[in-house]
């Protein structure tokens, strides 16, 4: 696949490795002045005592982390990362013994060995010191120590999917200069683009059902209602909801099923090697496994991947301000704790999910890896699909891509490398920004005496701090088999608590879902007309929703817009076409949504303009999918060129299919 020569290219002379050595140990030094300074249980009682101590530390961390880490790797990796910290302050507190003049205690422990490595990454950043060479030399070290004698002849394949990405905003990014290492592949042949469609709804619970089990069949939105299950509410990313969800539409025959391993996705692909995959997070038996090894492998990984959480969360109050005093439109409140949710997704999972797809392509044993970056599509939400922010996200994401690729050709097994993206992303102004109402907010104002349940919260955020809570919280025993639906119980009349909620409205992007619940089936058009008689015209000719679906008796399935309606069943019109904004496939995508069991009584997509390419997202987020218009539908596949992917691929499940296909091909040739 490589045109390059890493080992020309990284070669750098003794010096620089002194040189780069001298420079971790000033930072080091100055990491344990600054939390000296700040009181919070470090005492020094001079600077050149601080460089003796940072000296023995290093040393110790040589002799001692190698067997720590081994020893000790289920403790790290049950506490997320934490136990790994406390190891570390362990060292520096043994150091102190070495030391005279130094004293450690409190929250210095912590918080030491993370200013060590901050304040060496800000050095080597400011000094252009290469960390590209300084991975390349880690990973050949690691290489080394692997045994090449069971290596397998069949090349593995690392599928890298980047949440959120359309088509369109990838080859900004390759022009713009933001991806070299993605620009690179596609100039020397190796790779290709092609496009593809997903189905109806663009969001990663459809997308990657699709793409992992070949089935996304019933999966309406991010979330629905089930009104044969006594209206159980479901979520794609709930703890107890993504377990049922992936063991309705696995057949075992998964894109990982055999030998492959899951990395920070929704569903596990059949895989039963997993680290932070959403299906499989209540099972801290999955959880850990000894891919976590090459995380911990260094002392300062973890330490270091803190740091620039801290950093990415500045850079994020930073951008709130610049968005505010540029008036940037559209926009909306992220709030004070948004910039570590959003560090969480952009920086945390990144880096230790790079981590840990190294690790896996250096031992080579899986057959098939498969990793989500999450980051690009959170700043998108909350800043815009082509803001500098979501930019700057694509640059940090190339750069794991990079590192992978020095790990794949060092290792003793050849491998496949493939990105690609779930869905895209559409910008606009929100319903309620543009109306100055929710969807929820219209509907009780047509149904005025309904109990009305509305969950028009982002389909982003929260579920991040799931994985990262989730493996502690199991081992402490504090989650139980919790049924989503209590998450109603907040949302109940305050004056009786007893009385539930007739009428759900839930969002999904541009999506809006209005379920009807005091009727166990879905309700007909003819029968909704009859009992909500303004519900239907309320809705379909509002300016803001582009087209309704519901069910006809009598026509089968309708599309409602304001100045006309559109016959699935048989692809009449009458009127103006109400999907004529939405792309030549809509019509497909809506038959198949309609056929689905939980299909609302009543299913909106908002406004789409296309000249100025804008949806109106009924959550409140500037960039949002979920639903029909513009790039949203619209992802891509940077594959090997001698892979026969087609372009225009329509549906995940045809994703799905083209993948295995591939996969199969080089285990029949490698045989």
């Amino acid at each position: 696949m490589l045109m390059v020569n890493y080992d020309e290219l990284y070669y750098k002379s003794r010096f620089y490795w002194v040189w780069r050595t001298f420079i971790l140990w000033i930072g080091a030094a100055l990491g344990f002045l600054f939390i000296a300074y700040i009181s919070v249980g470090l005492s020094v009682d001079s600077w050149e005592t601080a460089f003796v101590a940072a000296a023995v530390v290093g040393i110790l961390n040589t002799l001692l982390w190698p067997v720590l880490s081994r020893i000790l790797l289920p403790f790290m990796v049950l506490t997320v990362g934490v136990g790994s910290l406390l190891v570390n302050g362990a060292l520096i507190w043994l150091a102190s013994e070495f030391v005279g003049g130094v004293t450690i205690e409190g929250a210095a422990l912590v918080l030491t060995p993370i200013a060590m490595s901050a304040i060496s990454t800000l050095l080597m950043g400011l000094l252009t010191i290469d960390d590209d060479a300084a991975w390349y030399r880690s990973i050949g070290k690691t290489v080394k120590k692997a045994d090449e004698e069971d290596v397998k002849d069949t090349p593995g394949v690392v599928f890298m999917e980047i949440d959120g990405l359309g088509k369109n905003v990838l080859m900004e990014a390759v022009k713009r200069g933001d991806m070299p290492t993605l620009k690179r592949w596609i100039e020397e042949g190796s790779h290709k683009v092609s496009g593809w469609e997903t189905d109806l709804s663009s969001q990663t619970g459809a997308s990657q059902a699709g793409i992992l089990h070949g089935n996304n069949e019933d999966i309406v939105a991010f979330r629905w209602v089930e009104k044969e299950n006594d209206n159980k509410f479901m979520v794609s990313t709930g703890l107890s909801d993504a377990p049922i969800v992936e063991e309705r539409i696995s057949d075992g025959n998964g894109l990982l099923s055999g030998n492959g391993a899951s990395r920070a996705n929704l569903f596990s692909g059949d895989a039963e090697d997993v680290i932070f995959t959403f299906s499989r997070m209540k099972d801290v038996g999955k959880f850990y496994n000894k891919a976590w090894e090459y995380v911990f492998s260094n002392s300062s990984n973890f330490s270091r991947i803190v740091s620039l959480v801290f950093w990415d969360a500045f850079l994020d109050y930073n951008s709130q301000l610049i968005h505010r005093l540029r008036n940037i439109k559209p926009g909306i409140s992220r709030g004070l704790f948004y910039p570590f949710i959003r560090a969480g997704a952009n920086v945390f999972l990144r880096e230790i999910t790079t981590l840990a797809i190294i690790g896996d392509i250096l031992k080579g044993e899986t057959d098939v890896n498969y990793v989500t970056y999450l980051g690009y599509d959170e700043i998108a939400h909350h800043s815009g699909i082509r803001d500098e922010d979501a930019f700057h996200a694509l640059r940090n994401i190339d750069k794991q891509f990079h590192r992978v690729e020095m790990a794949s050709y060092l290792a003793h097994r050849d491998y496949k490398l493939v990105v690609h993206s779930d869905h895209g992303q559409t910008n606009g102004a929100t319903f309620k920004q543009r109306y100055g109402y929710t969807l929820e907010e219209m509907v009780k104002g047509l149904l005025p005496d309904a109990r009305i349940f509305a969950d028009m919260s982002p389909s982003t955020g929260d579920h991040f701090s799931v994985a990262f809570t989730a493996p502690v919280d199991r081992v402490k025993g504090l989650i139980d088999d919790v049924d989503e639906t209590n998450y109603l119980q907040k949302y109940k009349k305050e004056e009786n608590d007893e009385v539930e909620p007739n009428v759900m409205v839930l969002a999904s992007g541009n999506m809006g879902l209005v379920y009807l619940t005091e009727h166990r089936s879905r309700l007909t058009y003819e029968e909704i007309n009859r009992l909500y008689p303004d519900l239907i015209p309320g809705l379909s000719k509002h300016e803001g929703i582009g087209f309704i679906l519901v069910e006809s008796n009598e026509h089968g399935p309708l599309v409602i817009g304001n100045g006309g309606t559109y016959y699935l069943e048989n692809d009449t019109l009458d009127g103006v076409n109400p999907l004529a904004n939405y792309g030549p496939n809509a019509a497909r995508h809506l038959k198949r949504t309609n056929s689905f069991k939980y299909t609302p009584d009543i299913l909106a997509i908002s406004l789409y303009d296309p000249e100025k390419n804008e949806v109106a997202a009924f959550e409140e987020l500037v960039g949002s999918h979920g639903g029909l218009g513009g790039e949203q539908s619209f992802p891509f596949i940077l594959h090997p060129s001698e892979w026969n992917i087609p372009d225009g691929l329509i549906g995940a499940e045809s994703v799905y299919q083209a993948f295995k296909s591939e996969i199969v091909k080089l285990n029949r040739e490698g045989s």
